[in-house]
């Protein structure tokens, strides 16, 4: 495992709090060396408001029960082996590691496409280099994406994607040729000397062109299918493989306590902003079923998950853990959420003043009626902004406008995320409510994870939001 987000921090303090019995848990950190891998999991993850539950029931034994329980490997999972250089542990680790649990990713979704390519998707062939060398391997459980379907609408099966299918039709993907496109790439650029955030720049166009060139709209959702194809077709049969695709993970609902995020991630960064005041519309159909699930509820999910397929060998089995099938909310019903909090709970400016915002939210439910809104609003031509979509759409050059560049990463933000608030798709969950089926009611008590008991607006106004404003915020 790789602490490269907060779901693996939400994972490792569930085992702690709940399976203390465990015999070993072998954390994967990157980091120059030992100490600083120690630093990084102490400031990181232990640290963080996150454990104070088990901090109060464990008290001044905690550090030597989490030393016990706990081994940290430095280690990247986009290098062959982890990168891991000490055989002895490697060994180690072979012989004893019976359940690897991957969340290892690069969530951005405006990336330099080498640096997500060797994660989320070479990273996944070493994970299965690693099962496959394994002694006693009984499961895989890897964290996708529902956004791995890209920007289809309807109903989009919890089905698995074949070697080389692509979301334009041409099925004509071979994942070998992107590892090569990227690093000629590199080279091109290195040949043009081209200074490290021209190459920034450049990897993170070329990511999206090469993303869209087989109907992705961005690198993120592309190097996770084929992450995931990776693990399909090179996986040793015996292991059983479980893939966790959440949909948008907001806040904690009940574990360790309601309210904890880390960072500000997808709609987060929308509310917030429209908490300061600085945006009045919505780029997204009113009536679109916005699929979000609670942290917890995707940590207890696996967990269940892989009590469920342990003993499965020759098995693969995908998840969607969101909400649009069970229990949908609509994009109007949130936004009526953040207006009413943020008039009720004003955020406060830096003189400490309540910051005002409108009484109502502006919709734009499509591409060209955001375009005539940023038209008429900076007073640019549409025919010029119509231009710069194109670009950052097709051509993949540098965009150089008149215009500032505020505005200019406002129309690379929309090309990057518009899809996912316009394209209206809900996520079939018929294999995640058949696992809930399975496991023991004793059980569900420990592992909930029913989204259709969620009120999402008593969700949103007292628990996601004043999260956010505790915790995001202040980081």
């Amino acid at each position: 495992m790789e602490n490269e987000n907060s779901m693996i921090s939400i994972f490792v303090e569930k085992i702690l709090r709940v399976q203390p019995n465990i015999k070993k848990l072998f954390l994967l950190i990157r980091a120059s060396d030992p100490n600083m891998a120690l630093h990084r999991f102490h400031s990181e993850v232990i640290d963080k408001d996150l454990f104070r539950v088990i901090k109060e029931k464990y008290g001044e034994k905690l550090y030597s029960f989490i030393s016990e329980k706990i081994t940290v490997v430095v280690g990247d999972v986009s290098l062959e082996n982890f990168g891991v250089t000490d055989i002895i542990l490697l060994n180690e680790m072979r012989k004893q590691v019976d359940v690897i649990v991957n969340c290892a990713a690069n969530t951005k979704f405006d990336e330099r496409f080498d640096v997500v390519l060797a994660v989320n998707t070479l990273g996944s062939k070493h994970v299965s280099n690693f099962v496959n060398e394994g002694f006693n391997m009984k499961l895989l459980l890897h964290v996708s994406t529902v956004f791995i379907s890209g920007e289809k609408p309807g109903i989009i099966l919890e089905r698995p994607l074949k070697m080389g299918e692509t979301l334009n039709g041409k099925n004509d993907l071979n994942i070998r040729e992107e590892k090569n496109a990227a690093q000629e790439r590199l080279r091109q650029l290195e040949v043009e000397k081209a200074d490290e955030e021209a190459v920034s720049s450049a990897m993170k166009d070329f990511g999206i062109q090469r993303a869209q060139l087989h109907g992705w709209p961005n690198a993120y959702p592309f190097t996770k299918a084929m992450g995931e194809m990776l693990l399909l077709e090179g996986l040793r049969k015996d292991v059983p493989l479980v893939i966790v695709r959440p949909s948008i993970v907001t806040c904690t609902y009940q574990e360790p306590f309601p309210g904890w995020v880390e960072g500000i991630k997808g709609i987060d960064g929308y509310i917030i902003a429209y908490g300061r005041g600085r945006i009045s519309y919505f780029l997204g159909d009113p009536l679109k079923a916005i699929d979000i699930i609670p942290a917890d509820m995707v940590v207890n999910a696996m967990f269940v998950a892989m009590v469920a397929h342990i003993n499965q060998p020759f098995s693969n089995t995908i998840y969607h853990v969101g909400s649009s099938m069970s229990n949908p909310f609509t994009v109007s019903r949130l936004t009526n959420c953040i207006l009413d909090y943020f008039t009720k709970h004003p955020l406060k400016n830096k003189q400490g003043n309540p910051i005002k915002i409108g009484n109502k939210v502006k919709f734009l439910s499509s591409m060209s009626s955001f375009y005539r809104y940023m038209a008429i609003r900076y007073m640019i031509p549409l025919k010029v902004l119509e231009y710069a979509n194109l670009i950052l759409g097709g051509a993949f050059t540098t965009l150089y406008l008149d215009v500032d560049r505020k505005i200019k990463t406002t129309l690379r933000f929309v090309k990057l995320f518009g899809s996912y608030v316009l394209v209206h798709c809900t996520y079939d969950d018929t294999n995640l409510r058949k696992l809930r089926g399975m496991a023991d009611l004793n059980e569900m008590g420990t592992f909930f994870f029913d989204p259709e008991s969620l009120n999402w607006e008593d969700y949103f106004m007292n628990i996601h939001i004043p999260g956010l404003v505790k915790y995001a915020i202040k980081q």
